[in-house]
């Protein structure tokens, strides 16, 4: 991290198809060795699944599921003298959507068998209809920020 200047936050193109600030993002998640064409077509697929699926609009949809995976809280962890406390901080919303879409392609990733787009399809199904891994993940996260309450006059 430069002690210099601060960074200036890089704006997101949208993706050519739909439009969309969300589908950049998960092509973003997705890409791996530089290949944002395969990324691309994965979540295209990946889209006309939940539209064959659902009969709806899979935009729609996908941002059903990233608005549920969103968390409100986090913890981060502070070492205050001698001990570290797991402090709890409210999300940005930019930082939220960050991690409901890390969370959805990590747990579709984690799948065995198929083809990624099938399995994200199924995270994204699952996740609008608040069941699946990634709403797990975001329910353990509430708790854990629940439970360490106490430490909250730690924030930064």
């Amino acid at each position: 991290m430069s002690r210099r200047k601060i960074s200036k936050k890089r704006s997101i193109t949208r993706d050519p198809l739909y439009n969309s600030h969300i589908i950049s993002m998960m092509t973003m998640r997705i890409i791996k060795h530089g290949k944002k064409n395969l990324a691309y077509k994965i979540i295209y697929k990946t889209l006309d699944i939940i539209r064959s699926r659902c009969l709806s609009d899979p935009l729609h949809i996908l941002e059903k599921a990233v608005r549920n995976a969103t968390p409100i809280v986090e913890i981060k962890a502070k070492r205050v003298g001698g001990s570290t406390y797991q402090v709890p901080l409210e999300v940005r919303a930019h930082r939220g959507t960050n991690l409901a879409i890390q969370w959805i392609i990590k747990f579709s990733r984690s799948k065995s068998g198929k083809a990624m787009s099938i399995k994200l399809a199924n995270e994204i199904i699952n996740t609008a209809n608040n069941t699946g891994n990634s709403i797990r993940k975001k329910d353990e996260t509430h708790k854990m920020a629940e439970a360490n309450k106490a430490f909250a006059y730690y924030r930064y």
